[in-house]
């Protein structure tokens, strides 16, 4: 018989595997569903829809649930901030607003963001190639544009699959790799496809986008992201760090395996195995305001919007969003029943992410979870995820 302990570490190994294998990113204990927290101060409180409400609690009602939930409607300077369920099974604390949490693959937007900036400014183009800005990557990947990598349709084979490197993962979650070396894992793989004839989302591309934006400027990827993104919209509490350590307070995120209890693995994994791809820590309130402003028409040019605004009808984000996905340069829309939003997902062991966006910017919904659901990992809990989702999209969209 395993130790718990043993039993533990398999479980979470499993997840790991999963989860870089389908995530492109990397009940007892469930506290009475929570009225929603406070937003904080600088927001109109709304009155809340109960049906929405209800639909929230539901999640976390589920038997393979998450402990907690957080959605925030945004219009304008008007936030709605739903809760329900903890924050922290420990505490019993609710989610908030301000609470860092790793959004997972929303960090491929936050890459696509520096490079698109970096094509407005004339330093990058979205027909530079591998081969010009990175000539020490395998010959066989140079003819592949950031184009190609912003939208999925590289080629390029995916790191975060490769054998070698699942075993340094999973033997040792909070390896530190070193970031700069990931696609080295499978340097002696040819491409997947043509360039450009097929999508697949991969973990790679966005790893190449970084370094294609280091390339060109000289510095380092962290930095470009201060000075490209976070401080022209005033986010103070988002970063990339390379370790397993989240910034507090935090929302706890959980492997949820009815019947055993749900484990904190908030901090049991380490981000520079995922880096741009994946490996980004923000919070609900200032992911909204990044994806208003990538999304929206305020942070990029209008010829640049244009070419991330175009779309391949049908191919998803990881997990895929509300309505109908298409793919557009590291933003997907989002075609839901009421209407379109821009936005992006992810997921990562204990969290799984949606940020989206009006195509004028002016209202967002965020939607975080704190356990893992995918495709390939839940897939009824993600169904019913996505069913609110839509739901909460619809509310977003309607006129007030």
């Amino acid at each position: 018989m395993p130790t718990r302990a043993r039993a533990r570490r398999s479980r979470l190994r499993t997840g790991l595997s999963a989860a870089v294998l389908t995530a492109a990113a990397l009940g007892g204990l469930l506290q009475p569903a929570q009225a929603a927290g406070d937003p904080g101060p600088g927001d109109g409180r709304q009155r809340h829809d109960k049906r929405l409400q209800r639909q929230l609690d539901g999640l976390v009602a589920q038997e393979d649930g998450p402990p907690g939930a957080i959605a925030m409607l945004t219009r304008g300077d008007r936030t709605e901030v739903y809760t329900a369920g903890v924050g922290d099974i420990a505490t019993g604390r609710p989610p908030h607003p301000d609470d860092h949490m790793r959004i997972a693959s929303i960090a491929k937007a936050f890459s696509g963001a520096v490079a698109l900036r970096l094509v407005d400014q004339g330093v990058l183009s979205l027909d530079d190639t591998i081969g010009e800005r990175l000539p020490g990557q395998p010959e066989a990947w140079h003819a592949v544009t950031l184009r190609q990598l912003l939208q999925h349709t590289s080629g390029l084979p995916d790191y975060s699959a490769d054998p070698g490197f699942l075993e340094i993962l999973t033997a040792d979650p909070r390896h530190v790799f070193d970031p700069r070396t990931l696609l080295d894992f499978v340097a002696d793989e040819p491409l997947r496809f043509v360039p450009g004839s097929l999508y697949e989302y991969s973990n790679s591309d966005n790893i190449a986008v970084a370094l294609m934006a280091e390339a060109v400027t000289d510095r380092r990827y962290e930095d470009l992201l201060k000075e490209l993104v976070y401080r022209p919209l005033g986010l103070r509490r988002t970063s990339l760090p390379l370790g397993y350590r989240l910034p507090q307070p935090y929302l706890h995120g959980y492997d949820v395996q009815p019947p055993a209890e749900p484990e904190d693995i908030s901090e049991a994994v380490g981000a520079s195995g995922v880096w741009a791809s994946g490996g980004i820590v923000s919070t609900p309130r200032e992911l909204g305001t990044f994806i208003r402003a990538y999304g929206g028409p305020t942070l990029l040019s209008a010829q640049t919007r244009k070419e991330q605004l175009t779309f391949r009808p049908g191919d998803s984000s990881e997990p895929a969003g509300p309505g109908t996905n298409a793919a557009g340069l590291a933003i997907f829309q989002y075609t839901t029943r009421c209407g379109v939003l821009y936005g992006h997902t992810g997921n990562f062991p204990g969290y799984t992410q949606l940020a989206a966006t009006t195509p004028d910017g002016t209202r967002s919904l965020t939607f975080s979870i704190n356990t893992q659901t995918s495709k390939g990992n839940k897939p009824a809990l993600l169904a019913r995820l996505r069913t609110v989702q839509e739901n909460f999209a619809c509310a977003l969209l309607k006129e007030h």
